[in-house]
């Protein structure tokens, strides 16, 4: 049986923790970190058996995937010490890894697997179709209630009051690479729909503040030589964390179960 070590016990990474001791990915929980050691023993008393929580390195030797449900600042500690160990890695903060392209190199030439999470969004299958051929424009529509966008540094920066938005309120336009610096947390999908199609550069976001939406909106379009690909997602944004929707949460374990299904143990060196 697989074991999978979690970094963050934040709502995606206790989701997932939980998730494991369930049953619903079929894996052996190796242990949790957390930056603050307090949050990770209150997790580890809800699960049973519980894990032991140990500090990076530890973590790393002792799974077989490590994943990353922290912070995309986490990832220049996290990705380079399970490469070193030939661990695979499953990052959800999938905008970290847009200025690192030398890591997915170096996880081939190691032969191990840097696993991205499709994150909120759904249709990268058929994005990852039309990029094998000419796609003139890929285009995502993010709309949020304030709760989903306060405390992002573009919205920082730029002294942007999202509570006193009445109406629908376009906030960013730009690039998937600079939605995802300015909003590190909030749209980590952009990345995952980049990183599918034509790149961080050319996948354009917008991002609207919408005072009295219920849900996390993502509208995902392409067009190329295919035709034309259209998504619309409504997600309800989490109970603990508003800046995640549910979606993330259910996505991340599907896809670590499927992982831990069809996973072999690498033969000895």
């Amino acid at each position: 049986m697989v074991r999978i070590g979690i970094v963050g016990c934040g709502t995606i990474g206790s989701g997932l923790a939980r998730a494991v001791a369930a049953g619903r990915i079929p894996a052996r929980l190796a242990g949790i970190a957390n930056r603050s050691r307090g949050r990770a023993e209150a997790l580890a008393a809800q699960l049973s058996p519980s894990p032991p929580i140990l500090e990076l390195p530890e973590l790393v030797r002792a799974a077989d995937l490590v994943a990353e449900a922290a912070t995309g600042e986490s990832l220049q500690a996290i990705v380079p010490a399970c490469l070193r160990e030939g661990k695979d890695v499953f990052v959800i903060s999938v905008g970290g890894l847009l200025d690192h392209e030398a890591w997915l190199q170096e996880a081939d030439r190691r032969g191990c697997r840097i696993l991205i999470a499709s994150g909120a969004i759904a249709g990268l299958d058929g994005v990852r179709g039309a990029a094998a051929g000419r796609v003139d424009s890929v285009t995502l529509v993010t709309r949020k209630p304030p709760q989903g966008l306060a405390g992002a540094p573009f919205v920082v920066e730029h002294g942007i009051d999202v509570y006193a938005c009445t109406e629908d309120t376009l906030i960013f336009d730009g690039t998937a690479r600079e939605a995802c610096r300015g909003f590190p947390t909030n749209v980590n999908v952009s990345a995952a729909l980049s990183l599918a199609g034509i790149g961080p550069d050319l996948t354009r976001v917008r991002i609207f503040c919408a005072p009295g939406e219920r849900f996390n909106c993502h509208r995902i379009e392409v067009q190329g030589e295919f035709g034309r690909l259209a998504v619309k997602i409504h997600n309800v944004p989490s109970a603990t964390n508003p800046r995640s929707g549910v979606l993330s949460i259910s996505a991340s374990v599907a896809q670590l179960a499927e992982y831990a299904r069809t996973w072999r143990p690498r033969p000895a060196a």
